[in-house]
């Protein structure tokens, strides 16, 4: 059975997954959910939860996915398969949150495309984990409001709100500072070599470097050089052709 992935192209998680799929050169069936129609909370989308017995949780998600929803649809998220996107089906196994899908696919899949883990070289695999670590703990979190103001606000009928792009902005640059001081001395992340580390951070980059706020990766040489380095590898420049925010 080929792996089956939920989501839509234009979502920066769907994005990441696809990104570490076409990766590992892997064949796979993309089912697309309109997150515009709100078909992330309707049957058939939604009628597996049943199937797996979980229970719906709620929780903030403004900064885990930018849709094109109101305040109050933001703040639902289904904590069981199917809920939400992206989901991946890999036979009678769903993995969903995708970090954990491009963790899973990587290491189940690790002699398989490209190597995204370092898997053969503990050192090095243990660098992979802290850079992805970092990307989920320091640069996400300061480059979401910036996305969210850019692409969601308008969406919702609201100005982006400069003040908070400003903050965000400042926090980022903090994180780019240390990632200009780490890529002066290794080409990427983790080291000498692309990694899943680098991956992650592919879809809230594009977006941004789609703004005004650009200037800050453009500004810092070595996080610049590395940006378009990373952003050129055909498995990206596939999934990119999709993401079209904001876009039917």
């Amino acid at each position: 059975m080929a792996l089956k992935l939920y989501g839509a192209p234009m979502s920066t998680c769907t994005s990441r997954v696809l990104t570490c799929l076409h990766e590992k050169d892997l064949d796979f069936e993309l089912v697309l959910v309109d997150l515009f129609a709100g078909e992330h909370k309707q049957p058939p989308f939604l009628a597996k939860k049943c199937k797996h017995q979980i229970f719906i949780l709620f929780c903030v998600c403004i900064y885990q996915i930018p849709f094109p929803f109101t305040i109050n649809e933001l703040y639902f998220i289904c904590v069981q398969p199917f809920g939400q996107i992206p989901a991946l089906e890999d036979d009678d196994l769903t993995v969903f949150e995708s970090r954990a899908i491009t963790s899973y696919v990587a290491e189940k899949f690790k002699e398989t495309g490209y190597d995204l883990t370092r898997h053969q070289n503990i050192k090095e695999a243990a660098l992979v984990k802290v850079w992805t670590e970092v990307e989920s703990q320091q640069f996400h979190p300061a480059i979401a409001p910036i996305i969210f103001q850019f692409f969601v606000a308008p969406l919702q009928g609201n100005s982006p709100d400069q003040t908070i792009i400003d903050a965000n902005l400042e926090k980022l640059g903090k994180v780019l500072d240390i990632y200009e001081a780490k890529l002066t001395s290794t080409k990427y992340l983790a080291g000498d070599f692309y990694s899943l580390a680098d991956l992650h951070h592919l879809p809230y980059a594009y977006y941004l470097m789609k703004t005004p706020a650009a200037s800050v990766v453009n500004e810092r040489p070595h996080v610049k050089a590395w940006w378009e380095d990373i952003s050129t590898r055909p498995a990206f420049k596939k999934v990119a052709e999709g993401m079209n925010f904001g876009e039917k």
